[in-house]
């Protein structure tokens, strides 16, 4: 089974999708792929850096980062999915036009397998029931603060690895549930 049929499967399927790494290279260079999605019924949230922003848009990192919110929103509205735009001041994005830049994270962030950790929060949280777009805001703000409190505490940031990043992010989870 090919990676682009397992995809084609994974979109016609009626449940919540996170697109993320691969997956969104192998949509960028497959027309049929970009319209499964854009006819799907079930939540999408497609999760770019930007050099992956910038091959489902046929444009370069460079012209992404220098109109990150616009690049989301171009995104979001072609897709008609969620899209949360990776890097400094991620930026989500909502087919309806909704944006937000979400302020927590920092450098420990731009290490490898964090965005695999930020997708693996989107997915549990749309397992969970939770609604698109709160899954988003939600995930992107607790996958930075999680960051953010490891510094704090004088854990980086450099030498953070994603496999610290987790129980960090069960941390702050916890702890907004004290409050």
């Amino acid at each position: 089974c090919s990676s682009d049929l397992m995809l084609a499967r994974v979109l016609a399927c009626d449940l919540p999708a996170v697109l993320d790494a691969d997956a969104l290279n192998l949509i960028a260079g497959e027309p049929a792929l970009q319209q499964k999605i854009r006819h799907r019924r079930a939540p999408t949230l497609l999760t770019p850096h930007p050099l992956e922003a910038a091959r489902l848009l046929g444009t370069s990192a460079n012209a992404i980062q220098s109109d990150r919110m616009g690049a989301a929103r171009e995104l979001a509205a072609f897709f008609l999915s969620t899209v949360v735009l990776k890097g400094s001041g991620t930026v989500i994005a909502g087919a309806d036009g909704r944006l937000v830049i979400n302020t927590t994270g920092n450098p420990a962030l731009a290490t490898a397998g964090t965005g695999d950790v930020l997708a693996g929060l989107c997915g549990a949280l749309l397992a969970q029931h939770w609604p698109l777009w709160e899954t988003a805001l939600a995930a992107v703000w607790l996958h930075g603060a999680a960051a953010d409190t490891m510094v704090n505490e004088g854990i980086g940031p450099r030498g953070i690895t994603a496999s610290e990043l987790v129980p960090a992010i069960r941390s702050v989870l916890n702890q907004l549930g004290r409050d």
